[in-house]
């Protein structure tokens, strides 16, 4: 046991992290973090004692970036898991051997697998922010089973197992769902400047086929007609809410009556809102004392392991008979999230310090 002038010297200690993100590896040896669009998170952490350092990653120079990591205490990572150049396939290997050689490392890929692929939908479906939500492992179960959903008659949204930014998300409903075999559907991908268009369903199959690759599966979730009064994304530090952010218009917003597709309302700026926030008290109430630890009970996650930051993203869903809001988990984003409110930077870096500390003793 560490006697209390011990434990003293060891919260005084200087603790080392890393922030990695994606980038071009050349500019290493000279990039300043102030440079960078995470440089308000860096001056955060230095306001709590941490020597911060950035860390740039790409597959070319996966091999010096984990001696870059095994030699700091911890490491925050901002890389999403579908980016132009690539995914995390190298990347989450790498995290996973750093973490088990002492390195703290926020989000682990092992947390991410658990929480924050689209498979937690379904796998949280009965609780009070699930909905009728269904799991296709397979491309045959999916080409047998999507034709019999659409033909009771409801729009459909179909999210492929990883995947940010909109990537791989369909709003997918029957043409005419009376059809004993469904031939043509009504499609619309969330990606930004995405329309909607009609195709034949074979060839929605096919488009769709890609995401069953590398055990890959895809959820299959109810559209929330309430998706036209927005999004509201809840900021987590751990497991409290450090803010909030809200979306008024999304991607698979309907097109108006009588307007082409071309007119479609297109994604516009999120704001962001402090935790206080009045009529967002009762979600953050729920989510911070009921839902959050039903999901860890769940999904067997230890509260005191959830990453330094994440966020929920929720949807509006039908008003209670007492004519009050309800909400249905639309994701869980881990791997890189960024921006959020500032007042969550103070709760981050504190509880990065913690985590540091904690690992430490």
């Amino acid at each position: 046991m560490k006697s209390h002038e011990e434990g003293n010297t060891l919260d005084k200690r200087n603790y080392r992290v890393a922030m990695l993100f994606a980038g071009e590896p050349t500019t290493g040896a000279t990039l300043k973090l102030e440079e960078t669009r995470l440089a308000h998170i860096a001056r955060a952490l230095r306001d709590v004692g941490l020597d911060v350092e950035p860390a740039i990653y790409a597959d070319a120079v996966a091999d010096e970036i984990r001696e870059q990591l095994l030699r700091v205490d911890g490491v925050l990572v901002w890389v999403d898991p579908v980016r132009k150049d690539g995914n995390r396939a190298m990347l989450d290997p790498l995290l996973r051997d750093v973490a088990s050689r002492g390195v703290f490392v926020s989000a682990h890929p092992d947390l991410i697998l658990k929480m924050g692929t689209k498979e937690v939908l379904y796998r949280t479906r009965e609780m009070g922010w699930g909905t009728d939500t269904r799991l296709y492992r397979s491309f045959e179960q999916f080409r047998t089973e999507l034709p019999m959903c659409l033909g009771e008659g409801q729009p459909r949204v179909l999210k492929q197992y990883r995947g940010n930014g909109g990537i791989g998300v369909w709003k997918v409903e029957a043409v005419d769902p009376r059809e004993s075999l469904i031939r043509r559907v009504r499609v619309r991908h969330a990606q930004r400047g995405s329309v909607e268009s009609m195709e034949t369903i074979d060839e929605l199959f096919a488009r769709c086929a890609r995401y069953f690759e590398d055990d890959g599966r895809i959820i299959d979730q109810a559209y929330q007609p309430r998706l036209v009064d927005g999004i509201v994304r809840c900021y987590q530090v751990r497991d409290r809410v450090a803010g909030f952010g809200e979306q008024l218009v999304n991607a698979l917003y309907p097109v108006p009556s009588g307007a082409a597709p071309a007119d479609a309302a297109q994604p516009g700026p999120r704001l962001y809102y402090p935790p206080t926030r009045p009529d967002f008290q009762k979600l953050k109430h729920r989510l911070e004392s009921e839902w959050l630890p039903e999901r860890c009970r769940i999904l067997a996650i230890d509260p005191a392991d959830l990453p330094v930051i994440w966020d929920a993203d929720f949807m509006y869903g039908p008003k209670t008979a007492a004519g009050e809001d309800s909400y249905v988990l639309c994701e869980i984003n881990i791997s890189s999230v960024y921006p959020f409110p500032d007042e969550a930077l103070v709760p981050l870096a504190e509880e990065t310090l913690r985590r540091l500390r904690a690992g430490a003793r």
